[in-house]
């Protein structure tokens, strides 16, 4: 972690919600698309293999039988004081949506909003920098960008990345018997929200950033040594939200085993002590009619389950005879779990068991 010794601003301090947690929540946001109805062009088609309907990670035009591109974009008020850390993460985030694809990340440009008479200019190139440093672990090159003056500092990045058209991972693809895989574990968001607070320790932040700075390219990687056509990375609509979208794009359900899924440490304290960030309330709000629980579960566990996370692992759908991308993951120090298993059922329905913890 690298600190910038000038920086005395508590930049989570400068906004209501940071990281994923402060994007529109699942509920409004199919309100926006009820409304736009047929005006929300970008249908799938010909050359263009996803599009904005499908409501993947990213979108995907074929080049040619061995070539496509992916573009996506991704950018968040801070989620850690330090702005070369919330650069980092925030990279981190947006090109994940790339490897969520199956693709590889290939240069990206800064998208960026400071309020340049309040915030020192030095701080604002502690984030290009984080960022630009992110990229190029991720073998991606940050060639620009644009900046706007606005009072409430944004980071993010739009990304250009190219993969195997006949090799995609997408949120449709998911089939009964498939197990689920999780490669990172939850709680970022209420540890942001912690640290927001000034309720957050040093070993439970300093364990989120490495989670949300760590790259999914070995995660898709192993994916797709696998053979897997379903994931999905776990970002603001939280580990349920991600899930129920791939469930109900592929018309099958899930059971999840909640004693099997990671958190990070201090996460389960935290929700107890009442810290619940705004974004995971609306994801519990919205997804309580697809989520069936379980008698023995603590709230604390069903909120992780919920909680909006920023640069999350992948979701992957594995083949129910695989037994060796388990152990392959971990092998590369991923906190990775076998957490679940796709079912015939009603499309998007997830049912959780597990004991109080």
């Amino acid at each position: 972690m690298v600190a910038s010794s000038e920086n005395t601003v508590r930049l989570t301090s400068l906004s209501s919600g940071g990281g994923c947690a402060c994007k529109l929540p699942m509920a409004k946001l199919e309100g926006l698309f009820s409304i736009l109805g047929s005006d929300l062009h970008g249908a799938a088609g010909e050359d263009l293999l996803i599009g904005a309907s499908e409501g993947d990670d990213a979108a995907v035009m074929r080049i040619d039988d061995e070539r496509a591109l992916v573009l996506t974009t991704d950018f968040f008020t801070p989620i850690v004081d330090d702005p070369y850390d919330w650069g980092r993460v925030a990279a981190a985030n947006a090109v994940s949506d790339v490897y969520a694809m199956g693709g590889r990340p290939l240069m990206a440009l800064n998208l960026t909003a400071w309020p340049s008479e309040d915030l020192p200019l030095k701080l604002l190139a502690d984030v290009l920098r984080g960022g630009a440093d992110m990229a190029s672990n991720a073998g991606c090159v940050v060639v620009g960008g644009h900046t706007i003056d606005d009072p409430i500092p944004k980071y993010g990045l739009a990304v250009v990345g190219m993969a195997d058209p006949g090799r995609l991972f997408a949120i449709d693809k998911a089939g009964v018997g498939n197990q689920l895989v999780l490669t990172k574990p939850l709680g970022t968001g209420v540890i942001a929200s912690a640290l927001k607070q000034e309720k957050a320790d040093d070993s439970s932040v300093a364990a989120a950033i490495t989670s949300m700075t760590t790259l999914n390219d070995t995660a898709a990687d192993v994916a797709h040594t696998a053979g897997v056509t379903a994931a999905t990375d776990v970002t603001g609509f939280g580990l349920m939200g991600h899930l129920h979208r791939m469930l109900a794009a592929s018309n099958v359900a899930a059971h999840i085993d909640a004693d099997a899924v990671p958190l990070l440490p201090g996460a389960i304290d935290l929700v107890e002590a009442g810290v619940v960030p705004g974004g995971t309330r609306a994801n519990l709000d919205h997804l309580a009619e697809h989520v069936e629980l379980s008698a023995g579960l603590s709230r604390p566990v069903v909120t992780l389950l919920h909680d909006a996370q920023t640069s999350g692992g992948l979701l992957m759908a594995l083949p129910s005879d695989d037994t060796e991308s388990l152990s392959a993951l971990r092998r590369h120090g991923l906190t990775a779990a076998r957490i679940g298993t796709v079912v015939d059922g009603p499309r998007g329905h997830i049912s959780v068991t597990g004991t109080s913890q």
